[in-house]
Order: structure tokens, then C-alpha cells, then sequence
């Protein structure tokens, strides 16, 4: 009798655990588009934007730039000429269109430094 009441449990778990389970649709899951964002600006994305903007004046020796996560702007300080230390403050902004780094305000900056602004 003591076999039959071990077994009994067994017998019901197996006859019991055979049936499958209901099919479920899948859920159709939204793919989010993708969210262009420029890389942060080197030394030399930094060089070539200022090269642009302010025609005349002396080329940036060294620079160095900081980007909050995902921010459109970012705070970049840099030496001209054979300046080795960084006394010079400029913000860069992303392009309309997305394409690349410009000065955000490229004739302050470049007054202050006896260049041309070139209108972009």
C-alpha cells in the first residue's frame, strides 16, 4: 500500500503535464528609428571649424573640447599660433543639418582674434 500512495502522485504529475500549451501571436514590436548624433569634436574637427569660419586668422596649435552626453553644443579652449597653452574659450554648435561642428558665434570669436568672419 505504501508503493501505491508514492506512486499515485507520479501517475497524476504525468498524466496531468501532457498538454500543450496554447499558441500565442506574436507581439509586433516597434523598431525605433535611429538618432543621428555627431561624435564629439577633436583637436582637428575643432582646427578645420575655426579655419573656416575666421578666414586670416592664426591657425589653432592645440584645443581641446568637452560635449555634455547628447548636447548640441560644446565648450572647446585652444591655443593659436605657437601658443602651446590654452587661453581662448569658443563654443561649438551642431550644423542644421546635422553634419558636422561650426563656431556658434564666429564673428565674436573671430573679431577677437583680427580675422574675417566668412559667412557660411
Amino acid at each position: 500500500m505504501k508503493n501505491f500512495a508514492l506512486l499515485l502522485p507520479l501517475a497524476l504529475l504525468a498524466a496531468c503535464g501532457e498538454e500543450p500549451a496554447a499558441q500565442t501571436a506574436p507581439e509586433e514590436v516597434a523598431t525605433p528609428e535611429p538618432v543621428t548624433t555627431l561624435p564629439a569634436p577633436d583637436e582637428t574637427a575643432f582646427k578645420a571649424a575655426f579655419a573656416e569660419s575666421c578666414e586670416g586668422a592664426e591657425p589653432v596649435s592645440v584645443a581641446m573640447c568637452k560635449r555634455a552626453m547628447g548636447a548640441n553644443t560644446v565648450s572647446c579652449e585652444f591655443g593659436l599660433g605657437e601658443d602651446e597653452y590654452m587661453r581662448h574659450k569658443a563654443t561649438l554648435a551642431a550644423k542644421e543639418d546635422k553634419s558636422g561642428w561650426e563656431l556658434a558665434d564666429a564673428a565674436t570669436i573671430c573679431a577677437e582674434h583680427g580675422a574675417h568672419h566668412k559667412a557660411s
